[in-house]
């Protein structure tokens, strides 16, 4: 095997373009692996752990490209690199006819555009900031996707669009739906009368999409981004978007999820709750004491939440069922479950569910249990693979699936493991098709370990749900739309393999 590396400095592509390059270089026959990544201290450490990191590599700085080609042998090696070359110092040009074609900065953008009142904003997180200022200066509402913003500007930032009376979802705001439009990850869900406010970006796609499979609609889903409940932050938008919902004639049902506010913060919005009469149901994401309101129903599942809400509403809806598959023997020596998840509020859902199950939490890299490095799992181990240590520098692992397919390869290689848990997040944003990079890397696993996939999305999401189901049951995949369900029969299938040691 030949491995060969070059560095290219003075050269910019996004994470996405870069993505893209190292995806059509690994199609290359004879390319067993390749990579087109900015050279930052992250990036560096995915590198060394998958075993790409040669010299070359090292020695970049983080401002430039580097390139990294594995191949069959030398010749085509070469061969790969000159390709890389090629594609990284002249770019595809962009379709013809697109308006972000044209765009190069926010004054520009409201030229063409005069009637936009929204502007989502995807850069490097340094730069971040200044951008959702000019923004909200410009008097739009602003949808931060970018994360890696620090606390002090994200609470300057939301202090301002608070006075402007303007929305600022985010930073780290990965989901939202606004009058019926999805922005960035997140699914295709019919209107209706429940309104969301999340500060957790895969905790509202599934809550939404658990609404969306029984029947029902919403009016909005706002996301926070994660750390607005936080004492520094103070729950500025957690507030501003719950007073929206309960103001809003539309909205007839409310819930309100994230992970555990501040007392504070908690304090404020329990104040809120009890000024309306609308059913609202919350979930933190751990059972927590709340006061006793005749409109409040607290939950802890994903999956409940969204049917809580849907019979809030009082309208019929459709029960979800949950396949039952029989529960597989595995060898003994297979005493191990790895989640590898790319939706942190999945990551910790199962975390959560774990703990109850075994009375301590798994080894995990947002948990209480962490692993002394993410990347390196041990035991029972969960990994979310969306946090910032991975995607500083590439795409989220909803676009990309490179990243977590090596990790797929890698803990199936180890013997000791049984059970692999993994998310496959459907809807606008989200690869367009995951089962066809899953499928050849699973039909490759031996059939002595258990693949279970919590599969989220609606059948109305452009990847088409049920044929995403099919192709994963197909090749040996225990699928479910329900991930408490996922998860339960995960851990009962780890717990019958520990039962027969």
């Amino acid at each position: 095997m030949n491995t060969l590396a070059k560095t290219i400095s003075g050269k910019y592509l996004d994470s996405v373009k870069l993505m893209l390059i190292s995806k059509e270089l690994r199609s290359l026959k004879g390319v067993e692996d390749a990579v087109a990544i900015t050279a930052t201290k992250e990036n560096k450490e995915i590198l060394a752990a998958t075993g790409m990191l040669v010299p070359d590599a090292e020695a970049a700085s983080e401002t430039e490209i580097v390139i990294v080609i594995k191949a069959a042998d030398e010749e085509t090696a070469k061969a790969a690199m000159q390709k890389a070359t090629s594609l990284v110092e002249n770019p595809p040009a962009p379709v013809s006819g697109i308006i972000s074609s044209e765009v190069r900065n926010l004054a520009k953008a409201i030229e063409i555009l005069p009637e936009a009142n929204l502007c989502l904003i995807s850069v490097a997180g340094k730069y971040a900031a200044a951008e959702a200022e000019k923004a909200l200066d410009k008097g739009l509402h602003v949808m931060l996707f970018s994360d890696n913003v620090s606390l002090e500007d994200e609470l300057a930032l939301k202090h301002k669009a608070l006075k402007k009376g303007l929305l600022m979802m985010g930073p780290d705001c990965g989901t939202a739906i606004i009058n019926g439009l999805p922005l960035a990850f997140a699914n295709n869900v019919p209107t209706g009368n429940i309104g969301i406010v999340s500060a957790s970006g895969t905790g509202l796609q599934d809550i939404t999409c658990g609404i969306a499979n029984r029947g029902c609609g919403i009016t909005q889903a706002f996301g926070t981004g994660g750390r607005d409940g936080k004492k520094e932050i103070g729950g500025i938008m957690l507030k501003a978007c719950l007073q929206y919902l309960m103001d809003d004639t539309d909205t007839e049902v409310i819930v309100l999820m994230g992970k555990t506010p501040a007392p504070e913060v908690l304090n404020e919005l329990m104040r809120l709750i009890k000024q309306t009469h609308k059913p609202v149901i919350v979930n933190f994401l751990k059972q927590i004491e709340l006061p006793e309101l005749p409109n409040l129903q607290s939950s802890v599942s994903l999956a409940e939440t969204a049917e809580l809400a849907c019979q809030a509403c009082k309208k019929p809806y459709t029960e979800i069922d949950s396949p039952v598959y029989k529960i597989p023997t595995l060898p003994q020596n297979r005493k191990y479950i790895r989640g590898l998840y790319s939706g942190g509020t999945l990551c910790q859902e199962a975390i959560l569910i774990y703990k109850r199950l075994f009375g301590a939490e798994p080894f995990s890299n947002v948990g209480a249990k962490l692993l002394a490095e993410g990347w390196h799992t041990q035991e029972d181990s969960y990994i979310d693979m969306g946090s910032d240590e991975f995607t500083v520098g590439r795409p989220h692992p909803m676009i990309d699936y490179s990243l977590r397919l090596k990790k797929l390869s890698e803990e199936a290689a180890d013997k000791q493991v049984g059970v692999i848990l993994l998310d496959v997040v459907l809807g606008y944003g989200a690869h367009p098709d995951p089962a066809s990079e899953l499928v050849p890397v699973l039909q490759k696993f031996p059939g002595e370990i258990c693949i279970v996939c919590h599969v989220l999305g609606t059948d109305a999401d452009p990847q088409d749900r049920q044929k995403q189901i099919a192709a994963l049951r197909e090749c040996g995949v225990y699928a479910f739309t329900s991930h408490a369900n996922a998860v339960d029969f995960s851990l009962k299938t780890l717990m019958k393999n520990r039962e027969n040691v």
